[in-house]
């Protein structure tokens, strides 16, 4: 077989029977600004943590919506909570409460 230099990658479909809506949901309850990110990745461009780590609070967002809540919490492990994001966010979204929020309903 002739090696083209391209290969086949693994599904990147959402599962919705695993992904739990419920979790979300409190999490909405909890910090309703999730629902008005629109993932222009500010924050992840100012975070002094994501320079050395897999920290970005926009992928994390986005892998919650997706259902993976593994790769959200790893993605968030490594924040410091400085606030800088919070700080140049264009709307306003209270991110240090957001992923206190995220933490606290998904890692368990």
């Amino acid at each position: 077989m002739v090696n083209f230099g391209f290969q086949l990658n693994t599904s990147s479909r959402v599962n919705l029977d695993k992904f739990d809506k419920q979790k979300y949901d409190r999490l909405i309850k909890a910090e309703p600004d999730v629902r008005i990110c629109m993932a222009c990745g500010t924050c992840t461009s100012t975070c002094a943590a994501g320079k050395f780590t897999k920290t970005s609070l926009r992928k994390a967002i986005l892998l919650l919506q997706n259902g993976d809540e593994k790769g959200a919490v790893e993605n968030l492990k490594g924040c410091m909570l400085c606030g800088k994001c919070t700080l140049v966010c264009p709307r306003g979204i209270n991110t240090r409460n957001l992923i206190n929020n995220i933490l606290k309903i998904y890692n368990k």
